[in-house]
């Protein structure tokens, strides 16, 4: 992965998890260490820090769980529904996070194909 796109998607993962911490504050429930946070800065690390040849994969795979997850644990609706727990902030904070994820997935998609 080149420098430009290391940057691009660690930023990314990274942002994603400012949207966990949106959701956090919002009154979301999540456990006192929530996993998404190894989930999305473990792979931001060794893209950053790494540059190693399957660091891209890494990403992808965390993209492609933190999605399915998203609509199989059901929080899908908390995109569109503010009634939700988390309310708008709760909501905000899940586009937050997503968006990002879409944007460093996508990122390290790119970087794979070039390769």
């Amino acid at each position: 992965m080149d420098k430009n796109a290391a940057k691009v998607t660690a930023s990314a993962l990274l942002v994603a998890t400012v949207g966990v911490v949106v959701q956090i504050v919002a009154g979301v429930d999540f456990p006192p260490v929530p996993p998404v946070f190894f989930i999305q800065l473990v792979p931001a690390a060794f893209v950053y820090f790494g540059r190693w040849r399957w660091t891209p994969v890494m990403v992808i795979l965390a993209g492609l769980f933190l999605v399915a997850g998203l609509f199989a644990s059901g929080d899908a609706g908390r995109l569109t529904d503010t009634g939700l727990p988390g309310g708008v902030g709760g909501s905000i904070g899940l586009w937050i996070q997503m968006v990002a994820v879409v944007v460093a997935t996508a990122t390290a998609v790119v970087a794979l194909v070039r390769r």
